[in-house]
This record gives C-alpha cells, structure tokens and sequence, in this order.
C-alpha cells in the first residue's frame, strides 16, 4: 500500500527502504524497534568509521595530522544561495 502511494505522488523509495518494508512487513514491539533502530545506526557508524580509516590510510596521515585536526578548525564554509 505504502509503495504504491509513494510511486503515485512520484516519490521514489530506495532499495533499503523497499527491502526493510517487505522484511518488517509486520508490527513490532517497541522495543523491537528500538533494537533495530541501534542495529542499523551501528552498522552505518561503522561504515563511515571504515571508510574515514581508509581514506587515512590513503593519505598516510599519522599522529601530527591527528593533533593538527584536533586543534584546528578546518571545517569548509557553507556556501549561500
């Protein structure tokens, strides 16, 4: 029902969303849901966690880089539209 609304208003779910639907297809406990809530955030931390470790490695940064960031501010500025 959900799939067919979004695809009529145009909207379009992505594959994680259409596969979570058919496998959750039933309700869950609250706190069944906040157990999957805490799986998934886990499992995306750790992507980004793996792929920030290899984009140092990449670079070969070590412990001067570390410290660098760390007392630096090298956030990019937010361009206005």
């Amino acid at each position: 029902m959900i799939i067919v609304i979004m695809q009529i208003q145009g909207n379009k779910l992505s594959n994680l969303q259409l596969e979570l639907l058919k496998i959750f297809s039933f309700q869950l406990t609250t706190e069944q849901l906040l157990e999957v809530r805490k799986i998934l955030g886990q499992y995306f931390a750790n992507q980004a966690i793996n792929e920030a470790n290899s984009r140092w490695d990449e670079k070969d940064w070590g412990e001067e880089k570390a410290t660098f960031f760390l007392e630096n501010d090298v956030r990019t500025q937010c361009q206005k539209s």
